[in-house]
């Protein structure tokens, strides 16, 4: 079990390795009682189309980040509380299959296995980690709400608020940081706070924004609103637009160490 884990040589190695290949730009992974549960590649749904991403999933967070060079360099790391995630499977579509959504209130998005048995192998070592987690807390799930899974920026054409404004070059694609909409600029005109995506007001739809304005605790959270006039934060979702080349493909089998023999007592 991951338990046995825990105090192993081969862990803290592993784990070792995964900060150097992160370098400074990644946060520290090293800490107590942290296991190194498995690894590989997924492929991510971006807003600009999918792409190759570098998953390490820990007893306690999930990591990932771009792919610089392949098992060797990442960037742009990403961590997310195993706590408050869920998964919920994504039916295939064209060549988009064995696919699930990661969600969190900290980040949500879609991701891809290359087969089938991956996929429920991905799943349920994600599933196990988060009810181990929960269970050696002595905690529930919260009930704060998921950041959406945001819709591709390819299928969307025209504005999905108003269904008139065309994109074009100077009239740029937005997202609704609570529904995941594909909205222009005019559309996405009002921002709300989300403490757990940012500490800034993001860009909302104005359906959305009419939701949460007219919710019984809005008093309390229109303080948080940016003031009339202020710049609104870029439109990117962090690694999203980053084009960094890569040479991955999520072929290679992922690895889970708690079922191999690797330093550590065969489960």
């Amino acid at each position: 079990m991951v338990d046995r884990l825990v105090n192993s040589e081969a862990n803290a190695r592993r784990i070792n390795l995964v900060e150097q290949a992160f370098g400074t730009s990644g946060q520290s992974l090293v800490q107590t009682g942290r296991v190194l549960v498995g690894e590989g590649v997924l492929t991510k749904m971006c807003r600009k189309g999918t792409k190759p991403r570098q998953f390490f999933l820990f007893n306690d967070v999930l990591v990932y980040g771009n792919i610089v060079i392949a098992k060797k360099k990442y960037n742009k790391q990403h961590i997310i509380p195993l706590e408050d995630v869920t998964l919920t499977p994504v039916d295939d579509e064209g060549n988009l299959r064995n696919g699930w959504q990661i969600k969190s209130p900290f980040k949500s998005f879609t991701v891809y296995a290359a087969t089938a048995t991956e996929k429920t192998e991905w799943m349920a070592h994600i599933n196990k980690c988060v009810q181990d987690l929960l269970t050696k807390r002595g905690k529930a799930k919260s009930d704060m709400e998921d950041s959406p899974v945001w819709v591709p920026d390819k299928q969307a054409t025209h504005c999905m608020h108003c269904k008139k404004s065309e994109f074009t070059v100077l009239n740029r694609r937005h997202h609704c940081r609570k529904c995941g909409m594909v909205a222009c600029s005019n559309c996405t005109s009002k921002k709300w706070l989300f403490p757990q995506q940012s500490s800034k007001p993001l860009r909302i739809c104005l359906t959305c924004y009419d939701q949460l304005a007219n919710a019984p605790n809005a008093e309390q959270e229109k303080a948080a609103q940016a003031p009339a006039g202020q710049n609104y934060d870029s439109d990117s979702s962090d690694d999203e637009d980053d084009d960094v080349p890569n040479d991955a493909e999520n072929s290679d089998q992922p690895t889970f160490y708690e079922n191999k023999n690797h330093g550590a007592t065969k489960t």
